[in-house]
């Protein structure tokens, strides 16, 4: 009974257009009144105690990261590179947008973000070369879901507090998954792109391509302080956001010098909104999370998942199967807070790798970010290119497909994570 009070309560409210962390925390009091457990002081302790994690500093760190560096032409800059260097050839604006989403990938670790600011600065010129607006925009939105895969991700932080696993290992764990998504976009464009007569852009002279090359290394530089510094031992996931907050601002002020000091209001205002709207939501969260304990969910989930735990496969694919459909209708962040404390035990007693089902549910979850009927992403680079929303969704098909084949491959092979993990992590 408790489930179907969840559930009917969670949906219902999602049609409604009721905020997620207001639809759990009504989930929440029903499920109190039908534990007969009704105490205020109880929900306000859980959701001071789902937000008070250590871990959880390094969101707001790497969204003041990300914010600063769309103000301060960091993001500008990722974009010019592979524009110089693909943008002459037949189709490079395709090429271009994927590796910009890839770069753009490994400095903010926000789909939504990465996505509207490839788009703002590409979407402009690949509709003046004659690309097909739907299809650039369907894309670059289909390049954008990469970057909670690829490190820094913010997803990743979130599943680690929420599953009990290393964020860390998390992170490495990604790299691999991530640019093999960006190498499925590569083959699907490659394949479309012949069909596609547009207006070549002119080739750039070795002289642009090092001066564009030496002004986007400062960019360039901060995965590789953060990857580096995992490796090294050097930081923590949260020590590695206060680095990246802190390069950005030097680089953003005095190196770029494209913002001064009276542009740090808006740009911390427009952080502290986005951080406020995922820590209010794992503070809810926590309170229908210790609920679900309080009601045996979990056991009660394992009891049904029982018969596959002896077929590991069989089971992640029934894992993923739900969280897909769940995805089409629910963002990552909600997804990962309330699915994963729920799976993660019949995961565990399954003999499963938690990295490993990690990356699978935040690759599938980011899927879910451009699959109607929701789709996040899909929603706003629809407003960015000024395209209906059903025509992204058609010309962002063909791509959703080549990402299914990516996590079809990383169930069926696990070792495309795990053995790069075992690389990525030894001292």
């Amino acid at each position: 009974m408790i489930i179907i009070i969840f559930l009917v309560i969670l949906m219902g409210s999602v049609l409604l257009g009721v905020p997620i962390a207001f639809a759990l925390l009504l989930c929440s009091l029903a499920m109190m009144l039908e534990l007969q457990v009704l105490d205020t002081i109880v929900l306000a302790q859980n959701m001071i105690a789902g937000a008070d994690n250590y871990s959880l500093l390094a969101i707001p760190f790497f969204v003041l990261a990300g914010e600063v560096m769309n103000a301060g032409g960091l993001s500008q800059r990722i974009v010019e590179l592979p524009l110089k260097l693909f943008g002459h050839r037949a189709g490079g604006l395709g090429y271009v947008a994927i590796v910009a989403t890839v770069l753009m990938a490994s400095l903010s670790g926000s789909a939504i973000a990465d996505t509207a600011a490839v788009a703002a600065l590409l979407i402009p010129m690949m509709n003046k070369a004659g690309y097909p607006l739907p299809r650039s925009a369907g894309l670059i939105a289909s390049g954008g879901i990469i970057a909670p895969i690829i490190p820094p991700s913010i997803p990743f932080i979130v599943f680690g507090v929420a599953g009990g696993v290393s964020i860390t290992r998390l992170f490495f764990a990604g790299i691999v998954p991530g640019l093999m998504m960006g190498a499925g976009l590569m083959l699907v464009w490659a394949w479309q792109s012949k069909r596609v007569n547009v207006e070549l852009r002119p080739k750039a002279t070795r002289r642009e391509i090092v001066e564009t090359l030496w002004g986007s290394v400062w960019a360039l530089f901060l995965p590789v302080i953060i990857i580096g510094g995992f490796r090294l031992g050097i930081f923590t996931p949260t020590e590695a956001g206060a680095v990246a907050a802190v390069y950005a601002i030097f680089v953003s002020v005095f190196v770029y010098r494209e913002i001064t000091w009276r542009h740090f209001p808006e740009i911390f205002l427009a952080a502290t909104k986005t951080v406020a709207v995922v820590m209010f939501l794992i503070a809810a969260s926590s309170v229908t999370g210790y609920l679900m304990a309080l009601a045996d969910l979990p056991n009660m989930v394992i009891d049904t998942l029982s018969p596959l735990i002896e077929t590991p496969t069989v089971l992640i694919i029934v894992i993923m199967i739900f969280v897909f459909l769940v995805g089409m209708v629910m963002d990552l962040s909600p997804n990962i807070l309330i699915l994963v404390p729920v799976l993660m035990p019949i995961v565990e007693r399954a003999g499963i790798n938690p990295v490993y089902f990690g990356v699978l549910f935040v690759v599938n979850g980011s899927i879910g970010m451009i699959t109607p009927p929701v789709g996040n992403v899909l929603n706003v680079i629809s407003g960015v290119a000024k395209v209906k929303f059903e025509d992204v969704v058609k010309g962002e098909f063909p791509y959703l497909l080549a990402h299914l084949v990516v996590l079809s491959l990383l169930i069926v092979f696990p070792k495309l994570v795990t053995v790069p993990l075992r690389f990525f992590i030894a001292r």
